[in-house]
């Protein structure tokens, strides 16, 4: 899939119906991610293979980390920043209505409020992807969008509270940050920054928002 994205990113002859292709892909993906998380969320566990039951897929779908990763690798490898937030906000809103769409058609019911908190969040992410479209840039500013990134990635990983201690939360999220960590990698000294960064921003998102997602 990166390699798919870091092809489109290159201005080539025809580049406009490239794009376009790539945005439609986006929605057929994001439609049938939406499915299939709906599908797992509405599957008793025991139903599901070894698998998904030893990793908790079915409560990763439902948590931040996976999304976060997936709006971040579509944004840095888009065009420009304009085609990141096409392409990101077309993934969110056709995720969400395979997604719902399969709950009401399917499964007979409509959670509207939850529902209404996720369209939102769509929304927000036109805006978030094309600031994060930055973080594979040079300079101050595409280190510290990294850092934020990363921190919050690392912050869905593990705990990091002085009180409670040090400990993971999911082995699929320790997956997701170490996938953002790669993503993002730049040079040593700058990447050193990067990582500090994070640290100080994981201990700030954990005050602030400590059971959020």
């Amino acid at each position: 899939m990166i390699a798919f994205l870091e092809k489109i990113r290159m201005p080539q002859k025809g580049d406009t119906s490239k794009q376009i292709l790539a945005t439609a892909g986006f929605v057929l993906f994001g439609f049938a991610l939406g499915v299939f998380q709906k599908w797992i969320d509405g599957t008793a566990s025991n139903y599901l293979p070894m698998i998904f039951q030893q990793l908790d897929i079915s409560n990763y779908f439902g948590r931040l980390a996976l999304w976060i990763l997936l709006g971040m690798i579509i944004s840095v490898y888009s065009k420009s920043p304009l085609r990141a937030s096409i392409n990101t906000f077309t993934f969110f809103v056709s995720m969400l209505s395979g997604y719902y769409l399969f709950s009401s058609f399917v499964l007979g019911f409509l959670p509207r409020t939850y529902m209404m908190i996720w369209i939102v969040m769509s929304f927000a992410s036109f805006f978030m992807a094309y600031i994060c479209w930055y973080a594979k840039g040079k300079g101050p500013i595409a280190i510290f969008i990294s850092s934020i990134i990363i921190g919050i990635l690392l912050a869905k990983a593990f705990s990091l509270s002085p009180s409670q201690g040090f400990y993971m939360y999911s082995l699929m999220e320790v997956i997701t940050w170490i996938l953002g960590i790669i993503i993002l990698y730049r040079k040593p000294k700058e990447f050193a920054v990067v990582l500090g960064l994070s640290i100080v921003i994981a201990f700030l998102f954990q005050s602030v928002m400590p059971y959020f997602g």
